[in-house]
């Protein structure tokens, strides 16, 4: 990779794992970025469904009230898994890290960028959770802005009492699935929304949502922050994103980029490139603003 380039570390959002990003990796790579991928903690190759996903017939009660087997991954497993891949990714690239986060991986690169910001020249929220300080990502979820979301319609079982927020990604009742479309991959083929929701793991850990977002001006309000507002979100739609990039940006100092696409909550699907393009020109413009600073000092 040329010394003049940088990396990309990819985080995924709820459900999902690394794979969510394969169409988009390559484009940044083609461009001469590193791109880094991994599965969190209780996501992907590290997710392990409850017993009664898997029974036949399928008894719909168990799988809403069986404990989540991943009920006890902590946000902090999370943090650290990627704080980990962000160090591997500053000793390929000279230190010039870029890390994006999808939807709940905003979470996650939040708490990244309070705990390691010399080791980032920007961090970037696809349709991601931007949470002000002390609150969590359950906070959001209840404010008036997420009242026409769609994703907590999928939502199976009592959280509290399994550990974690369930859905059923392959189910076959077509009002459901039509809901999982609808809330994650609208502008997405038929196609390719069956291998993606063949992709998802069912739990998420509450950890993620109830955990307080734990940012100061000191240290992530350093880092240059971008957000990608997805205009026909309708897991999180667009009046939620655009009120937290605000309520942030008053308790942070300092004025978040935004950059916008006519895409659904997806758009590492539906639109690879133009996302890619968009995060291109965000690493070559923090490249161009770290030079700039070493030229001022």
């Amino acid at each position: 990779m040329s010394a003049t380039k940088a990396a990309f570390v990819l985080v995924h959002g709820g459900w999902h794992n690394h794979s969510a990003w394969d169409r988009v990796t390559p484009l940044l790579e083609a461009d001469g970025f590193a791109a880094l991928t991994l599965d969190l903690p209780g996501a992907g190759v590290n997710a392990i469904a409850p017993t009664s996903l898997g029974l036949r017939p399928f008894d719909p009660v168990a799988f809403a009230t069986e404990r989540s087997p991943i009920a006890g991954v902590t946000q902090e497993q999370r943090t650290q898994a990627v704080v980990a891949l962000v160090k591997e990714a500053a000793s390929r690239s000279g230190g010039k890290v870029i890390l994006v986060g999808h939807s709940a991986g905003g979470m996650t690169i939040s708490a990244v960028a309070e705990q390691v910001p010399n080791l980032l020249l920007a961090v970037v929220y696809l349709a991601g959770f931007l949470m002000p300080n002390g609150l969590p990502l359950l906070a959001m979820l209840q404010h008036e802005s997420l009242s026409s979301a769609l994703a907590p319609g999928l939502f199976v079982g009592d959280p509290i009492a399994i550990g974690a927020t369930r859905i059923h990604a392959g189910s076959t009742d077509e009002a459901y699935r039509a809901l999982l479309k609808a809330s994650f991959y609208a502008d997405v083929s038929e196609a390719d929304f069956a291998h993606a929701a063949s992709q998802l793991h069912c739990d998420e850990s509450n950890a993620g949502a109830l955990a307080p977002s734990d940012i100061t001006p000191g240290r992530f309000g350093t880092v240059p922050r971008h957000y990608i507002r997805c205009t026909q979100d309708r897991a999180i739609p667009l009046t939620g994103q655009d009120h937290m990039i605000a309520t942030v940006d008053r308790a942070m100092g300092g004025k978040t980029t935004t950059h916008t696409l006519e895409s659904s909550h997806s758009p590492f699907l539906s639109q690879p490139a133009k996302l890619a393009r968009v995060l291109i020109d965000i690493g070559v413009q923090s490249l161009a603003e770290q030079s700039a600073e070493a030229l001022d000092t």
